[in-house]
């Protein structure tokens, strides 16, 4: 079928081009939510080195690219399985893929989502500093533009506004909630008691325990900036990206937390530009502790534990 002539479009031809576009916006939104996006960008390169390829005549490199491609739209199935179950899961259960309000554009709600996180920087920064003086372990992972859902829905689900009194009673020893991460998502707690992926053992991270190397983790598999306080000496870590930055005090975490998170001061674009740039202006933020280590990336399955 040939595509229509544009001097030829009509309403139904706009409309046809309107509900495409929000069915793309609506996928797009969904896969944000997952590790998958990373992905999805890959994908992405490839495609569009293989138009630039054709384009400028490159005979090799674009038969290269034309048999990669193949080999990827054979192995789209297998690569997002699970993805691909959950929308059909919730397109049967009428659930938040077709749902309007979580695909509001961030521009309509970056105030108000940098006005709520902001308060929940406050909040951790209180609790950890007095979990820091009891010695209580804790860890707390902020979400970035890479969503966190595959870890959120294995722990157990909350919705509440952080405070210091709550998250106190979530990591105080003895609550059922206090062996696991807590997960806050435009600064709401979306989840506590989450199971997070450990990082591979390397010198870097030697004298580290099962917590830090969660928080590292984490980090090194999205965005998410993770706050992780040590039980055995109190020290407050901070994991981004490459870095892994302690100690903290509360004035520094407060710094780096605001210059991760809050749209004034943070690099959330498409990678690699996003990530570099919030991690310069963390470390202009927060002086000196920084402890940066080699990523080295290995696979993880059967690696997840609880965080101890």
């Amino acid at each position: 079928m040939d595509l229509p002539d544009i001097r030829s479009f009509g309403p139904w031809e706009i409309a046809d081009l309107v509900i495409l576009a929000l069915v793309l916006w609506r996928v797009y939104l969904y896969f944000r939510r997952f590790r998958a996006l990373s992905l999805v960008k890959g994908l992405l390169v490839v495609f569009v080195a293989t138009a630039v390829a054709r384009l400028l005549h490159l005979q090799i490199i674009g038969w290269l690219l034309d048999r990669l491609t193949t080999g990827i739209l054979v192995a789209l199935p297998i690569i997002f399985y699970p993805e691909l179950r959950r929308v059909l899961e919730e397109l049967g259960s009428g659930q938040s893929f077709l749902g309007l309000r979580r695909g509001m554009p961030a521009m309509a709600r970056s105030a108000d989502t940098d006005a709520a996180t902001a308060q929940a920087i406050e909040a951790v920064v209180a609790a950890v500093a007095e979990l820091s003086q009891k010695r209580v372990g804790a860890l707390i992972a902020f979400e970035g533009a890479t969503g966190l859902q595959d870890y959120t829905t294995a722990g157990t689900a909350l919705d509440a506004l952080p405070s210091r009194e709550l998250l106190l009673n979530l990591f105080m020893p003895g609550s059922p909630l206090h062996d696991g991460a807590v997960m806050i998502r435009e600064g709401r707690i979306v989840a506590a008691r989450c199971v997070l992926p450990l990082a591979e053992p390397r010198p870097a991270l030697e004298g580290l325990g099962t917590r830090h190397r969660a928080a590292v983790g984490l980090a090194e598999a999205t965005d998410a900036a993770v706050v992780a306080v040590s039980e055995e000496t109190g020290i407050v870590s901070l994991a981004h990206g490459e870095d892994l930055i302690r100690p903290l005090r509360p004035g520094e975490l407060r710094s780096r937390l605001r210059s991760l998170l809050l749209s004034a001061g943070t690099g959330r674009g498409w990678w690699p530009f996003g990530r570099a740039q919030s991690r310069a202006q963390g470390a202009a933020a927060g002086g000196a502790g920084d402890h940066p280590y080699a990523r080295q990336r290995g696979a993880q399955a059967g690696r997840d534990l609880h965080c101890q």
